[in-house]
């Protein structure tokens, strides 16, 4: 597939790495905000969107879940990307040299054991790629940023350390979103569906919506909640599961689902990625 596809963040983020990975085929187009990201495909200057929505370290990207309902885009891929996470700077400085990195609120305090290991505070950065970038145009040279190592390649910066996150299992998960939807698609493995719901106000109601999709074999491998325009009273779930909506026991768990919810809608049905990936 050729075309753009829309991430937030620097040339050299994560989010342009899964780019890169997805869809090398297409021209990465970054943008300052997930609603510009949205908003590229939703005005046609982009055929489709990468959006992060979780980290294994950190969690789920909490913005994406408020969007992604009234996105008007539809879900037709996943991507998951390692987060093997350098430590650059200008060509020659060396690693005692750098006592202040900067990087993304979220970055900083998955290496924290190596920075202080090694001494070195952490300065918080509106983007990581973005913080290379800086070092890079104003050759500060005793500075280093916290990034991935294909930032480095693109800002001619040196790698002074590799994989310096706490945890070697830190994974990020990105959906790629787009104008149209295809519940024709199959894949060769199993098929994942994504749908927003809210329950009815009735005793039990989330339990009782539940049930129909343990009776049914239908594997849930995500059920998220949170809050509908600012109210405690309203409550939103975002789901995964296992399965396509054409699936008998998947058709038998939303008859059941529809007669404790409301407002029940089918965001994307797309191939499985392994969860070892």
């Amino acid at each position: 597939m050729s075309g753009k596809i829309t991430f937030q963040g620097e040339f050299g983020s994560y989010s342009h790495q899964a780019c890169q990975i997805a869809r090398p085929e297409m021209e990465a187009v970054p943008c300052r905000t997930f609603e510009d990201v949205i908003g590229g495909v939703v005005s046609g200057r982009a055929e489709l969107a990468m959006v992060p929505v979780e980290n294994s370290t950190y969690g789920r990207v909490a913005d994406i879940h408020r969007l992604l309902p009234d996105s008007g885009l539809h879900i037709v891929d996943e991507e998951f990307v390692r987060v093997h996470i350098c430590l650059m700077a200008m060509p020659g400085v060396t690693l005692d040299a750098i006592k202040l990195v900067r990087a993304h609120l979220v970055l900083l305090p998955q290496c924290r054991r190596f920075l202080d290991r090694h001494g070195i505070e952490g300065e918080v950065s509106a983007d990581s790629a973005g913080a290379a970038a800086d070092i890079a145009a104003n050759k500060e040279v005793n500075v280093g940023a916290l990034a991935s190592e294909i930032a480095a390649d693109i800002y001619g910066l040196d790698v002074l350390a590799r994989n310096i996150e706490d945890e070697d299992t830190n994974t990020t998960r990105f959906l790629l979103m787009s104008r149209e939807q295809d519940h024709s698609r199959r894949g060769d493995g199993q098929m994942m569906t994504s749908f927003i719901f809210q329950v009815r106000n009735i005793p039990a109601a989330l339990y009782k919506a539940m049930g129909g999709f343990a009776t049914n074999g239908v594997n849930m491998t995500k059920l998220e909640s949170y809050m509908v325009g600012g109210s405690f009273s309203a409550t939103q779930f975002y789901a995964d599961i296992v399965g396509h909506p054409e699936d008998a026991n998947v058709i038998r768990a939303f008859e059941e689902l529809d007669h404790f919810t409301t407002d029940m809608r089918i965001l994307g049905v797309y191939p499985c990625v392994p969860r070892d990936a």
